[in-house]
């Protein structure tokens, strides 16, 4: 944070060379004071010059941090969101992907992150089990169908891997990587944060892509939505739209009622 301040122009007058100097000095000494305040404030080590505009300036910047800060903070308390905000997400499931989300901020996992996308896999893939939040706004993007792998079961999701070729979904906390172009058309790379529970995401393949057995009308013909070969799979008419609005360092929190990995997630409590 620097403070400028404009010397005074050549040829004006400003009386004796001594006064100018002391009155140049003082103003200085206060505006450094003034800069040196904000950032402590801030966080931030200031470096001065002289300029009352710019003092202001940096006093503005850093109370817009301190309220996007706050904003942050706020967005990783569960008790801080609504009932409605939540779009019909069950709030205990909820508080558990906010935890998780904030405890990867705070080790470094993930800077920042715009999104979290939760999955919630104790429900039947018959229903919208998929819900994208921006963390910014408090805004629902998504809320949706999701195919699970043909490895975890049928209608329902109850067993899960993190080993090659068991074509099982995976459970925990992801972060979101880059976009491509496969042979699903757009698709996304997650990446596992979870040791042993899904870190080998990558090496699986397991990627976020549009599928046409991602389909309402054929669960309900059949008694389930097809399946994939462990990703978290979605209808193709918003595949490209969800993939652009959570790539690149979102969090993706994918939720069952599994004891050995609630209480060793190094994400959870």
């Amino acid at each position: 944070m620097r403070c400028y301040h404009d010397n005074c122009s050549a040829g004006t007058s400003h009386g004796s060379p001594n006064s100018s100097m002391l009155n140049n000095f003082r103003v200085g000494l206060r505006v450094a004071a003034v800069c040196l305040f904000v950032g402590i404030v801030a966080g931030v080590v200031p470096t001065f010059a002289t300029t009352d505009g710019t003092v202001a300036a940096a006093a503005s910047a850093a109370g817009t941090a301190e309220v996007a800060a706050r904003a942050s903070s706020a967005a990783f308390d569960a008790t801080s969101w609504t009932g409605a905000e939540l779009g019909g997400l069950q709030s205990t499931v909820f508080a558990l992907a906010l935890e998780a989300a904030s405890r990867a901020v705070t080790r470094g996992d993930v800077a920042g992150p715009q999104t979290l996308t939760v999955i919630d896999f104790s429900k039947p893939s018959t229903e919208k089990r998929l819900w994208v939040y921006d963390l910014r706004t408090r805004e629902l993007l998504f809320h949706d169908y999701v195919a699970h792998g043909r490895g975890s079961g049928e209608n329902l999701a109850t067993q899960f891997s993190n080993v090659p070729e068991s074509n099982r979904s995976s459970l925990g906390l992801f972060r979101t990587g880059e976009a491509y172009i496969g042979k699903h058309g757009l698709s996304l790379r997650l990446d596992g944060l979870e040791r042993g529970i899904n870190d080998r995401a990558r090496e699986r393949a397991i990627v976020i892509h549009g599928a046409d057995y991602v389909n309402p009308a054929t669960a309900r013909a059949q008694g389930r939505l097809g399946r994939s070969l462990g990703c978290p799979a979605v209808r193709p008419e918003i595949a490209s739209s969800l993939i652009n609005a959570v790539k690149g360092g979102g969090l993706v929190f994918a939720y069952y009622p599994e004891q050995s990995w609630l209480e060793g997630s190094a994400y959870l409590d």
